[in-house]
């Protein structure tokens, strides 16, 4: 099992490698980071293992798909009482137009980001899903302007 404060260069490469083309072969892997398929494919199942390498995705294009609406909205609650927290995460988790939900500290609860085909469908989901979750005292929505950086993860 890979300890992550014994984690090497080569281990960062192959990380990165994976993070860009997670479909890659074990040998195009190899010959990328400098090794042999084997010691690769022992140094990923550690990986695995270790649970840094949490699994693998195809990486979706949300407006090729009809979703050109992208939305941050910053959720308070009420109350910050543990069964107002679970109630919000567990409706949130049921709602496929949430794509990204985090639990933040400072002047809100979450910061949520919504997709949806277009602003029609946003309000929709707002007026009618999100602001009947028990316990939503406001919301307050931003709408980016264009993406800068895309990372999915930090690998150095």
């Amino acid at each position: 099992m890979v300890n992550p404060a014994t984690i090497d260069e080569i281990d960062r490469r192959i990380l990165r490698r994976l993070q860009a083309q997670g479909r890659m072969s074990l040998q195009d892997l190899a010959e990328s980071v400098g090794l042999s398929a084997t010691p690769v494919a022992r140094r990923v199942r550690a990986l695995e293992d270790a649970g840094i390498i949490t699994g693998y995705r195809a990486m979706i294009d949300e407006v090729a798909l009809g979703f050109g609406v992208s939305v941050f909205v910053s959720v308070r609650l009420d109350r910050q009482i543990d069964s107002a927290l679970a109630t919000f995460e567990a409706t949130i988790r049921t709602l496929p137009e949430v794509v990204d939900c985090w639990l933040m500290t400072g002047n809100r609860d979450y910061l949520v980001r919504v997709v949806t085909a277009d602003l029609a469908e946003f309000e929709s989901f707002l007026v009618g899903r999100l602001t009947k979750i028990p316990g939503v005292a406001s919301i307050e929505s931003s709408l980016p302007l264009r993406r800068v950086k895309a990372d999915l993860a930090r690998t150095v």
